[in-house]
């Protein structure tokens, strides 16, 4: 290694800062945090500064910086744009065996500033020993997506029960299961949600071996329209921490590689008069699961609460008294639009939109066409492709016009994204005489004319 990382405790410790620009300040703003008493040496230090003095939180002396000034200090930094001065400080620390950094100049420093993902008491410091910064900050910026901020709370609430925790367990490796069960399991999750009273509890009750700590949890997660760039952050970290994965048929397969390598996986995938597992047979496994002490994410396309079935199934859930959580997704019609440049409302084209369903429990098709059938208003047909005919002719027969701009979107935002565009009229015969299949969203209404100006997914389209 070129630098050993460690963690200096500054708290009320004389810090020293020469520059007083906006390097510097950010510089400042960082040891602030650490609650270092500042002092910084510039004749013209900029707004941000200044406005630090002015709040009393560092003491600013407008002159330059002199080989005295550094008699008493704990940690210096340098971040002016004179070299000189910047060579003068390095030499002078170094000489105090003083720790220095001098920005922009490693071969100066005898410490660098790293990266810092900060969850705190949780700090995570990444450095490139000052090769590639950008580098270092875009592998900060990977960790900062995956890693929640109350991470920090967590860490709280475990060195709270620290010393309860040991003297219960002798043994180390009693010890490390217990906390590896809190830190994987319902109490991390109650954490993150902000149920940290609830955590506190749940963590006194696996202490004292509760036996309800034994039922897992059930996590409801939108998988989105296909993407798997367009998951939550809630999302994968629920997908990578779940012992069991149900997924259904509208999950992508780039979505289904990022969920925990050694998850059991059951498709319980429904298409068209041809379900794998019928719904109340989902519900009740999800149950099942749970009260055997399993994480359980059930995976769906899209999000759970917009013709997903959600609703049903965490009404099952809270019947038997299992814990859930519900992470929304994207809504196909929301990615699918998006993807195919045809925004879904617009000033000068659609003032509401409405989301339905060509399919409904019975099998029919049966909406309220003279409320769909309107001027200035967008409409999105989920599941819809096999009923094409009959919601033409219906918002026909309703006073729609037939020259209605209508695109077809398969697949959407997934590699095998593809459009159709047509009119109202002509919907029926598009979908007898192309290759279109499901999942396929039917989008209805003026907006699709902005398509032509808008497509910014596939330009060659």
């Amino acid at each position: 290694m070129n630098y050993l990382p460690i963690f200096i405790d500054i708290k009320q410790k004389p810090c020293l800062v020469v520059g007083g620009g906006d390097i510097a300040y950010r510089k400042m703003s960082l040891l602030l945090k650490a609650n270092a008493q500042i002092t910084c040496f510039d004749q013209s230090a900029c707004a941000n500064v200044q406005a630090l003095a002015d709040q009393g939180k560092i003491t600013l002396i407008k002159r330059n910086f002199e080989a005295g000034d550094i008699s008493t200090q704990t940690l210096i930094i340098s971040a002016t744009n004179n070299t000189q001065v910047n060579a003068q400080v390095s030499k002078l620390a170094h000489s105090a065996n003083i720790p220095v950094n001098i920005v922009d100049s490693p071969d100066l420093c005898s410490f660098i500033m790293p990266s810092i993902v900060d969850r705190s008491p949780i700090i995570i410091a990444i450095s490139s020993a000052g090769k590639t910064p950008v580098l270092a900050r875009l592998i900060r910026a990977k960790l900062e997506s995956t890693i929640p901020h109350a991470y920090g709370k967590l860490a709280e609430l475990a060195g709270s029960f620290r010393d309860q925790v040991k003297a219960k367990f002798s043994n180390i490796e009693d010890r490390r299961f217990f906390w590896e069960r809190a830190f994987s399991g319902i109490i991390a999750e109650k954490v993150f949600s902000g149920r940290v009273d609830e955590a506190k509890a749940a963590m006194q009750q696996q202490l004292d071996d509760s036996t309800d700590s034994d039922v897992g949890e059930v996590y409801l997660v939108g998988g989105g329209p296909g993407d798997p760039d367009l998951l939550t952050f809630k999302a994968l970290r629920l997908m990578q921490q779940a012992d069991v994965i149900l997924y259904d048929r509208l999950v992508s397969e780039g979505v289904m590689e990022l969920v925990r390598r050694d998850a059991e996986l059951i498709y319980v995938g429904k298409e068209r008069d041809n379900h794998s597992v019928p719904q109340e047979g989902i519900n009740q496994l999800l149950v099942d699961l749970a009260k055997k002490g399993r994480r359980v994410c059930r995976l769906k396309g899209g999000d759970p609460f917009i013709f997903g079935r959600g609703g049903e199934e965490i009404e099952t859930l809270a019947e038997n008294g299992i814990p859930f959580q519900v992470v929304p997704g994207i809504t196909a019609a929301s990615g699918c639009s998006t993807y195919s440049g045809i925004p879904l409302t617009h000033r000068d084209y659609s003032q509401s939109c409405r989301f339905v369903t060509g399919h409904l429990k019975d099998g029919s098709m049966n909406l309220p066409w003279d409320e769909l059938a309107v001027e200035q208003q967008t409409i999105v047909f989920y599941m819809a492709l096999k009923g094409a005919k009959h919601l033409s002719d219906k918002l026909i027969e309703h006073g729609m016009r037939g020259d209605m701009p209508v695109a077809l979107v398969e697949k959407g935002t997934t590699p095998d994204h593809r459009v159709w565009t047509t009119t109202l009229v002509e919907l029926p015969t598009i979908v007898a005489t192309k290759p279109i299949k499901a999942p396929t969203l039917i989008i209805v209404g003026e907006v699709v004319k902005l398509r032509e100006k808008l497509n910014w997914f596939d330009p060659s389209d």
